[in-house]
């Protein structure tokens, strides 16, 4: 592959020439593909060519296959290009494919063969969500009126995966603007990407915003992803699509470079089909950076993310925030789960995280450091595109495609929202962030705890354009997401086919204890299954 990226979806064209005319695509969105008539499950083909599982395939698996020298990290790039090819257009996750990433793969070759292999990722296909500055690849952020943006470097989290050796396989649609236009939007789609659909039930939602990364890695479109999150963006769609998804500490992952909604917030994170993969994304991602002054908070001796223990639940207590009784198949997946943990030698202590003193004030906060944030990232990114957020509104409002499904009610409001310094705004940060650490703060000391668990959402519900996201119950992703601690998502199981996951939340840093009790409870549990591809559920 060489020359321009590549768009994979039918309906859009190459950045040098800008999206297609809507006339031409699918009538129910004039940006995705229609929607399969018979369902398929595109798998064997693809193993057979490598001789082993590649769903099932770790980070370490695959490296143990290329120092033995039956594999290599072409073959590897090989495949999930093919799987891109084959499968995306089933699912809509991928949104541009990097022409270079063969010969990144040559190159990892080449360094392992002359014993200069530069760690866990080298060799290793990365996607990362479209939010996410790249300067040799388009970044959108799901918006045709970013489709002029000319980020000049790339993001500190691309750069340290290039220094790493991974293979930038390409980049991934996403809920447009991060899920942050409309209070009714679609999550999953963009007018960049059109419709990103759930690799379980082809009508199913995949939630929001890391959508595509979620897919592609559930599909087996690249091993890896990298997902953003502000309140929900990675755990939720990990969850909905059977994967791993860790939302870090805020600071522990640089956002220099990523298209914000709030500094407050907003953080980078990894995505896999195995927690051991997202521990290892991790160890490359995290740093400090002189660009993000929340990263400079980092402790000195946090222990490594990799260093991952199957027995980290015998003798762990763990907090169970079951938010029952809003869906009985999802209470039965916790119920699960916390059979699990006492069977695996953990202690489980019910707790209850009272989120109500957050939400408004999260909300009001959010509108006007959205705006301090964004146009500060647009001033300083070259490109042919509007540098505020009410240009931006005018743009999608002389779109054809953009307003179609859903309006822009939350640009609106962040348009005309109050300085994120005004007095009120500071203020109702402060008690946002101070509400949401106690809330967490308060559980774990009390009963003394290594974490709490709680259900990250219910399953996935059927996508209809226009109508809004169903969520089934509370958003258990606000706590850490507010607070900035880290929560970590698991599969622990179906409802009716679909996967559920779990999260455990911690304390500020404790992300290397939160993974390990995620594999210890993965380890013990082994719940994800491969994706079924069904048309209709």
């Amino acid at each position: 592959m060489s020359g321009e990226p590549t768009n994979v979806l039918a309906a859009v064209r190459t950045p040098a020439t800008g999206p297609a005319d809507p006339g031409v695509a699918a009538a129910d969105d004039p940006t995705s593909p229609p929607l399969p008539s018979t369902a398929r499950r595109p798998a064997g083909a693809f193993d057979d060519l490598l001789g082993f599982d590649l769903d099932a395939a770790t980070i370490p698996d695959l490296q143990d296959r290329m120092a033995a020298g039956t594999l290599t990290a072409v073959d590897l790039t090989a495949a999930y290009l093919r799987r891109v090819k084959a499968v995306d257009p089933l699912t809509n996750a991928v949104l541009w494919l990097n022409p270079r990433a063969l010969a990144e793969a040559v190159a990892s070759d080449a360094r392992r063969a002359a014993g200069a292999t530069r760690g866990a990722l080298d060799g290793i296909p990365v996607m990362v969500k479209d939010n996410i500055d790249t300067r040799d690849l388009p970044t959108t952020a799901g918006s045709r009126a970013l489709l002029g943006l000319r980020p000049a470097d790339d993001a500190t989290v691309v750069k340290r995966l290039r220094r790493a050796g991974a293979v930038l396989l390409g980049k991934t649609n996403l809920s447009e603007w991060a899920n942050f236009r409309s209070p009714r939007s679609t999550s999953g789609w963009s007018g960049v990407g059109g419709l990103t659909r759930n690799p379980y039930a082809l009508d199913r939602n995949g939630s929001g915003s890391s959508t595509g990364s979620a897919v592609a890695v559930a599909a087996s479109l690249a091993q890896v992803a990298v997902g953003t999150e502000t309140d929900g963006s990675i755990v939720s769609p990990a969850s909905l699509s059977g994967v791993v998804g860790l939302k870090p500490t805020l600071g522990l992952v640089s956002r220099s470079g990523i298209v914000p909604i709030s500094a407050a917030q907003d953080t980078a994170g990894p995505m896999a089909r195995h927690v051991v993969d997202a521990a290892l994304l991790l160890a490359v991602l995290q740093g400090r950076d002189p660009e993000d002054v929340a990263t400079q908070e980092i402790p000195r001796r946090l222990p490594a993310p990799a260093a991952l223990d199957a027995d980290a639940l015998a003798g762990a207590r763990i907090g169970v925030w079951r938010l029952a009784g809003q869906d009985v198949r999802v209470d039965r997946v916790v119920e699960r789960a916390v059979a699990a943990l006492r069977r695996a030698g953990a202690a489980v202590v019910d707790v209850d995280l009272d989120m109500e003193p957050v939400f408004e004030d999260e909300s009001t906060a959010l509108d006007s450091e959205f705006r301090r944030d964004l146009e500060a990232y647009l001033q300083a990114t070259p490109g042919d595109h509007p540098r505020t957020i009410a240009a931006l509104v005018a743009a999608h409002r002389a779109d054809s495609v953009e307003l179609r499904y859903f309006g822009q009610e939350t640009f609106e409001a962040a348009a005309t929202a109050k300085s994120a310094t005004h007095r009120s705004v500071v203020a109702a940060r402060r008690r946002a962030t101070a509400a949401a650490r106690a809330a967490i703060d308060g559980a774990l000391t009390a009963h003394d705890l290594d974490a709490v668990l709680a259900p990250t959402n219910g399953p996935a519900w059927r996508t209809t354009l226009g109508a809004g996201d169903r969520f089934a119950l509370p958003f258990s992703s606000t706590a850490a997401a507010v607070s900035g601690y880290p929560s970590v998502t698991v599969p622990a199981g179906f409802v009716e086919r679909l996967p559920v996951g779990v999260s455990f939340v911690g304390a500020r840093w404790s992300d290397p204890r939160l993974l390990s009790l995620a594999y210890a409870f993965e380890q013990a549990t082994h719940h994800r299954r491969p994706p079924t591809y069904r048309t209709k559920s």
